[in-house]
């Protein structure tokens, strides 16, 4: 179970603060158990700071406070605090990134249902795709909602997401994908064969929704698997 723990600060110099931070983290590098921290300054107590520390578990957490490094710069931390830090150790019972969700949806109702007009729910009015197998680099919705559809019309792919990692407004995608030639596309008669591949493609989110994406496909390889292009 995912464990966090909140550090309360009460000091005026959070310049000093923040070395401390920078010192523990070069000195901890490879051993310590932490993913995660984040530095907040309280904006109606500009002396009130709190940094929240993410760990895979409590017993990852206990060998992170028992490295020297940390007990030394916690001695450093206290000197530089107008009180004592104070500790909460909470234990993460819920942790959803939602943009993660949005994503989600996109691959397995957009995509994989073919429903395009979703895409209207879940991106901007002004979304940009970015895809070197379109006819361009920078579409609009409406027209990166017309040549995805000419795309699932003849190939019936269906996408699967590996791994998803979401950080700021950006998430990004490992995937695999599956399919068969079933319909004609820009000049090439279907072939009726099975293909498979693994891609990337990220996401960039405004206000909740998506506002921009980048794909890379495998592309050679599906016209190999196609006959298109010899191997």
């Amino acid at each position: 179970m995912t464990f966090v723990q909140l550090i309360d600060c009460k000091t005026s110099n959070t310049e000093q603060l923040n070395r401390l931070m920078d010192t523990w983290v070069e000195a901890t590098q490879g051993k310590r158990t932490a993913t995660h921290s984040i530095v907040g300054r309280d904006r109606s107590d500009s002396a009130h700071v709190v940094e929240i520390v993410e760990f895979p578990s409590y017993e990852e957490a206990m060998k992170n406070s028992q490295l020297p490094e940390t007990s030394r710069v916690f001695e450093e931390l206290v000197a530089v605090c107008e009180e004592t830090p104070t500790f909460t150790d909470l234990d993460v019972v819920r942790d959803e990134q939602l943009n993660k969700i949005v994503v989600r949806r996109f691959f397995d109702e957009v995509v994989n249902t073919k429903n395009l007009d979703l895409a209207d729910e879940l991106c901007t009015d002004g979304y940009r795709e970015h895809d070197p197998g379109l006819s361009s680099y920078d579409l609009d919705l409406a027209q990166a909602k017309q040549e995805n559809g000419e795309v699932m019309d003849a190939f019936n792919p269906r996408l699967t997401v590996e791994s998803m990692i979401a950080e700021g407004d950006l998430v990004t995608c490992r995937i695999s994908y599956r399919g068969r030639h079933t319909g004609p596309y820009q000049g090439m008669e279907p072939t009726h064969r099975e293909f498979s591949g693994t891609g990337h493609a990220t996401f960039r989110f405004e206000g909740g929704k998506v506002a921009e994406s980048w794909w890379n496909l495998d592309d050679l390889g599906l016209l190999r698997q196609l006959g298109a292009l010899e191997a």
